[in-house]
């Protein structure tokens, strides 16, 4: 039977940690830790054989309940998911978990409650040999932040699925489909405007159903193809409703919390290649036709407001400047947050000789099996203990070799 603590820390008891625990709980049994810090709900498991690293985990984007009968979804877990958790225990790692104390666009809210968590296990739990930060999704923007800001708390970082190119180049990317959408179908008024979407755009019910009645209209799939090729979208299943999220009712959310348009295409220039004509052609689009939208979206290049896109900077870019191992893992067909991300972190970073990078045959965005994950994070592991950098994962568990491409727009 798990032993199970919880505890609710508030602002007040935090400085009462401040001090080292005279008795931290026991690390020879093991030990499943609940409770919240800060607002944060955190889960934090412990096996009787405890290999002494702790590997803490940022989770990806969770909507925000910010339309009438939506609930936040504050659920915590301490590694992805109950499975993983128990192969990552198995393999004698301590995991820890933060549900974070927002949801959204929740990076600033990320980084503080990661390193809090972080804190907390050292002076309550025990003092890990090695910490590692793995960031899925959005929380790989938190670990890519993080390595970079707290060398002292964090040994190591995997961002999985990883917004690598960074959070403005990103948003760039969502920028790119909405002008194509525009030049195509025409930005709905009810949405907002291209450069300001509407605060409180519900994406469930006001984008969703619009799209699908697109979709299923006589030549959308040639519409909605141009408009991937055009904005450089990879092939992938999150295309294309996943990635209308993100420029609809996830943005709006990020407007809010930037307090203006943090995105900008000023620099962008949209073409389409021989082989992408030929491809629309097939699909009963002229080139006459393609032109024309082409030439519309190259009219609708806007700039971002300054204050938003600083905070969209702050939370977030990345120097590059890593003091410590970090080992990237990704797909290689991901449209929501296409490979393309790690060839632009890869020419960013100052000491090549700590930067790794894995790829998995996995479809779609942060698809990764147990395996793969504790494969991975084992591989980070022995290199902050040993100093030997990775440079090849096992084929028999679905990694592949592969080079990335280079990012569509301009990254200075």
């Amino acid at each position: 039977m798990k032993r199970i603590f919880v505890v609710i820390v508030t602002a007040a008891a935090l400085a009462a940690l401040a001090a080292p625990a005279q008795a931290g709980l026991p690390t020879t049994t093991p030990v499943n830790l609940v409770g919240e810090i800060g607002g944060a709900p955190f889960e934090i498991r412990v096996p009787a054989d405890w290999n002494g690293t702790l590997v803490l985990h940022a989770h990806g984007y969770r909507d925000r309940a910010d339309h009438p009968g939506e609930v936040d979804d504050r659920t915590v877990s301490a590694f992805v998911n109950d499975a993983t958790e128990e192969a990552m225990l198995a393999a004698g790692y301590a995991i820890a978990g933060s549900a974070y104390s927002a949801n959204g666009w929740a990076v600033r809210e990320g980084i503080h409650d990661m390193k809090a968590l972080a804190d907390y296990f050292k002076r309550v739990v025990g003092k890990p040999s090695r910490t590692l930060l793995v960031g899925v999704s959005m929380g790989s923007v938190i670990a890519l932040d993080s390595i970079e800001d707290f060398p002292g708390t964090y040994d190591g970082a995997m961002p999985t699925c990883a917004v690598a190119a960074g959070a403005p180049l990103a948003f760039d990317g969502v920028l790119a489909v909405s002008s194509a959408y525009d030049a195509v179908f025409g930005w709905p008024a009810a949405w907002g405007t291209l450069g300001d979407v509407r605060d409180d755009l519900d994406f469930e019910t006001e984008v969703a159903p619009v799209l699908a009645a697109q979709l299923a209209a006589p030549g959308a799939a040639g519409r909605f193809e141009f408009m991937r090729l055009a904005a450089g979208v990879p092939q992938g299943p999150e295309w294309p409703f996943g990635i209308f999220y993100f420029a609809t009712e996830g943005r709006g959310e990020l407007e809010r919390r930037a307090g203006g348009n943090p995105a900008q295409n000023a620099d962008h220039t949209y073409s389409l290649t021989d082989a992408d004509r030929a491809r629309l052609a097939s699909l009963g689009v002229s080139g006459a036709t393609a032109d024309g939208w082409l030439a519309e979206m190259m009219s609708n290049r806007m700039s971002a407001d300054q204050s938003a896109r600083t905070y969209l900077q702050r939370y977030a870019s990345y120097s590059g400047n890593i003091k410590d191992p970090v080992l990237t893992l990704g797909t290689t067909v991901d449209a929501l947050v296409p490979p393309a991300h790690i060839s632009v972190y890869d020419a960013k970073v100052h000491r090549p000789w700590l930067l790794a990078n894995a790829w998995t045959s996995g479809v779609g965005h942060c698809h990764f099996t147990i395996e793969q994950y504790v494969t991975a994070v084992t591989a980070l592991d022995r290199w902050v203990r040993t100093g030997e950098r990775p440079t090849t994962f096992p084929a028999s568990q679905g990694f592949v070799d592969f080079t990335p491409p280079p990012w569509p727009y301009p990254t200075g």
